[in-house]
C-alpha cells in the first residue's frame, strides 16, 4: 500500500546488504575473464583476507551503524575516527615505524578537525549529544575494526591486486552475515521495493566504489597515512550537505575542515632521514 509506513532498516540488514550486493556485482564483473584465475591466492593470504572480511569490514560497518542508532552520528564518527591513534600505536609497538612528532601532530590535528567539523565542539545546547554506554562501546569497536583493516589490508595489498583482496573480504563478510542473519529472516522483514532499491544503490556507492578506491590507496600508502586521509569522509559529508541540501557551514566547521586538510598534508610530508618505503609489488589483473 502506498500509504503504508515503511519498516525502519535495521543496522544489521544495512551492513549485510552492503557486503552481499557488492559481492554479487563484483563477481559478475570478474566472472567473464579467466574466472578462478583472477581471484585465487595462496592459502595463508586467503585466510588473512577471510579474517579481514569478518573482523575488519563486517565488524566496522555493523558497530558503526549500531553506534549511530544508539548515540548520534557525531559521536559515532568521532569515536570511529580515533582509529588513526590505534594504527599509530600499533605500527610503533611493532617497530614498523618510529613515533615522530610529525605523525603525532597529524593524528592529533585530524581528530581535532573532525570534532570541529561534526559539531562535537561548539555544539548548541538545544541539541545535546546522546551518550549511551552500549552505543559508545559499539563506536569504539568500530574504530578498532577500522584500524585493523587498515593495517591488515595494507599488508595483503602489498602482495596482491586490490580486486583479489576485495573479492575475498566481501565473500568472508557476506558468508558471515548469512550465519548471523539467514535469508529467511531478511525476507521476513518485508522491506518495500523502494527500500531494496536504496540498499542496492547504497551498496554500490558506499562499498564497491569506495572500498575499491580505498584499497587502491592502501597499496601505496602506509596505514597511518591512509587512515588519516580517510578522515576526509566527514568533511565531504558536510560539504555535500551544503551543496545539495542547502545546509550552511558554520565558521567552526570551516576551521575543522582546514585542520583535517592540514593533517593530511602533515603526514604526507617526507620526514627527516626518511628511508624510502619498500616498493609495492602487486600482481596486475588484465
Amino acid at each position: 500500500m502506498s500509504g503504508e509506513a515503511l519498516h525502519p532498516i535495521d543496522p544489521l540488514i544495512l551492513s549485510q546488504t552492503r557486503a552481499s550486493f557488492s559481492l554479487l556485482v563484483l563477481l559478475a564483473l570478474l566472472a567473464g575473464r579467466r574466472g578462478w584465475q583472477r581471484i585465487k591466492m595462496p592459502t595463508p593470504d586467503l585466510v588473512r583476507c577471510l579474517v579481514l572480511g569478518v573482523l575488519g569490514v563486517a565488524a566496522s560497518n555493523y558497530f558503526y551503524y549500531v553506534a549511530i542508532q544508539r548515540t548520534s552520528v557525531a559521536i559515532a564518527i568521532i569515536v570511529q575516527y580515533t582509529a588513526p591513534v590505534w594504527v599509530l600505536l600499533y605500527v610503533v609497538a611493532r617497530g614498523q615505524q618510529k613515533l615522530t612528532l610529525q605523525k603525532v601532530a597529524g593524528v592529533g590535528v585530524a581528530i581535532t578537525g573532525i570534532a570541529l567539523t561534526i559539531g562535537i565542539v561548539g555544539a548548541r545546547a538545544s541539541s545535546p549529544l546522546r551518550l549511551d554506554t552500549y552505543g559508545f562501546i559499539a563506536a569504539l569497536l568500530a574504530s578498532f575494526s577500522f584500524a585493523f583493516y587498515n593495517v591488515g589490508g595494507h599488508r595483503i595489498l602489498t602482495r596482491h591486486d586490490r580486486w583479489r583482496v576485495l573479492v575475498w573480504t566481501l565473500i568472508s563478510a557476506s558468508v558471515f552475515w548469512l550465519f548471523v542473519n539467514p535469508p529467511w529472516k531478511v525476507i521476513a522483514a518485508h522491506y518495500a521495493p523502494a527500500q531494496w532499491g536504496f540498499l542496492f544503490i547504497f551498496s554500490m556507492i558506499s562499498v564497491l566504489g569506495s572500498f575499491s578506491l580505498y584499497f587502491l590507496g592502501l597499496q601505496y600508502l602506509e596505514p597511518t597515512r591512509a587512515v588519516i586521509a580517510s578522515c576526509l569522509e566527514p568533511v565531504f559529508s558536510i560539504l555535500l550537505a551544503a551543496a545539495l541540501l542547502g545546509e550552511g557551514v558554520r565558521p567552526i566547521q570551516t576551521v575543522g575542515i582546514v585542520l583535517v586538510l592540514s593533517a593530511i598534508v602533515i603526514v604526507q610530508l617526507p620526514g627527516r632521514g626518511r628511508v624510502d618505503q619498500q616498493q609495492v609489488i602487486v600482481d596486475p589483473m588484465e
